[in-house]
């Protein structure tokens, strides 16, 4: 890809304040991508896994230089139970997976660099002036824990295609979460960064609070899912589960019957104080003592 060109899953990350579900006629909306002619729709026939793993390293690479001026390196496995010669592909739709990908790159990168103190690569994170953080993507956690390390211990992703599912391990010792705070990063609008401020030029790296859990959205719409193993004082294991046959990748959506029916329609509206709910009662009768 040119220096300066976008991926066509690029284009497509999620506003904040909309879901990332997509609708029918996006995903087969008829059109023909000239730069990739064999897509239908957002849907590509034949994604090639480890590439959209190594372009949104890239892109999270790119940001995390820029804010920290270092970064972990990427080392990717394969295993392909089926024919262990041949590359993993399958059909998926690359702007969901770059998202998932991404957004966990790029919170991974940043703990590995300042997590400083270790005496020995390969060893937990001990320094006496860390303080205890909160979950954080592969990289920021990577490049906070190692802010005083000469290296930084690499990202390992691998990528491992079964019978049942196509399994994303990414990997990363950016020192790891307490059990207890691991389901808080699923929640919407919460960050363990700064807010960024709008309008300053440039991308924040992080501060929005809605990466991850629209990440685990995107996992989820196909049968899906995206979860995280952390061991405190070591590192995060992040762990993305797609279904390996496409046909077994049934979108999932919200459930619309009678009873989700009647549950909207019974919702009483609270009286306005210019539209009382009830008749204006008698105030001689109610008069305070």
């Amino acid at each position: 890809m040119e220096a300066g060109s976008r991926a066509p899953w690029q284009a497509l990350q999620p506003h904040p304040q909309h879901p990332p579900f997509l609708p029918t006629a996006l995903i087969f909306d008829g059109s023909t991508n000239p730069a990739h002619p064999k897509h239908i729709g957002s849907i590509d026939p034949n994604c090639n896994v480890s590439e959209v793993v190594k372009d949104a390293y890239d892109m999270a690479k790119l940001l995390c230089d820029k804010y920290y001026m270092a970064s972990p390196d990427l080392e990717i496995q394969e295993i392909n139970a089926s024919n262990a010669k041949q590359p993993i592909h399958m059909v998926y739709v690359p702007s969901h997976l770059y998202h998932m990908l991404f957004e966990l790159f790029k919170v991974r990168r940043l703990g590995l660099v300042l997590c400083g103190g270790w005496e020995q690569l390969g060893q937990g994170c001990h320094h006496s002036s860390v303080t205890p953080f909160l979950p954080q993507n592969a990289m920021r956690a990577t490049v906070e824990s190692h802010e005083s390390s000469l290296t930084l211990p690499s990202i390992k992703v691998m990528v491992a295609l079964g019978e049942e599912d196509l399994s994303i391990k990414m990997s990363d010792r950016g020192g790891g979460v307490p059990l207890r705070k691991i389901e808080r990063l699923f929640s919407y609008m919460y960050s363990t960064a700064p807010t960024p401020q709008l309008g300053t030029g440039g991308t924040p790296l992080a501060g929005f609070g809605y990466g991850l859990p629209i990440s685990r959205l995107y996992a989820k719409y196909f049968q899906g899912d995206l979860q995280l193993f952390s061991m405190e004082g070591f590192g995060t294991d992040a762990v993305i589960y797609l279904k390996a046959l496409s046909t077994d990748s049934v979108e999932r959506l919200p459930v619309y019957n009678k009873s989700a029916w009647r549950h909207y329609q019974t919702i009483q509206e609270a009286g306005d104080w210019c539209v009382p709910s009830t008749e204006p009662k008698n105030t001689s009768t109610y008069r305070v003592s």
